[in-house]
């Protein structure tokens, strides 16, 4: 006896002899479609692989600039976050090339010679010499003899 669709066999749709001619991948009903699961995890990975590597090369700028000055890596950054909000890449281009580039310091001499200089102009005018900012005063820890009480 010949089932609805016309041919015999267990499955209604498929002709008793395609079973054989199936590709593996191909899954009975109810099974678990094990491709689909591996390509699942698969694609999660590949995007999760993506991102780190965007992140990473993002922060490119940012590293080469953290052996430099401080000041020039805050800009870095700067410029990196720009490009990262404003997916603008001339941000991006303008902190590696920043990054790149040794910015020499030019602060830490002419503060020296600066200091240097007070040092000097208080000598020729006779008067003591003030210690350089951020240094203790040494005069400020003893108390003077004209303050003193006595009891």
């Amino acid at each position: 006896m010949a089932t609805e669709t016309g041919h015999g066999g267990a499955h209604p749709g498929l002709h008793p002899d395609a079973t054989h001619h199936l590709p593996i991948f191909v899954t009975a009903p109810g099974e678990t479609d094990w491709l689909f699961v591996t390509m699942a995890i698969f694609v999660v990975l590949l995007i999760v692989g993506i991102g780190v590597f965007y992140f990473r090369l993002h922060a490119l700028p940012e590293h080469m600039a953290h052996r430099g000055q401080k000041l020039q890596y805050e800009i870095v950054a700067v410029l990196a976050l720009l490009a990262l909000f404003t997916h603008n890449h001339a941000f991006w281009i303008a902190g590696l090339l920043l990054a790149m580039i040794p910015i020499p310091d030019f602060v830490t001499p002419v503060s020296t010679m600066a200091q240097s200089l007070r040092t000097i102009a208080e000598q020729r005018a006779g008067g003591k010499p003030t210690p350089p900012p951020g240094a203790a005063d040494p005069e400020a820890d003893q108390p003077d003899a004209e303050h003193r009480t006595e009891g």
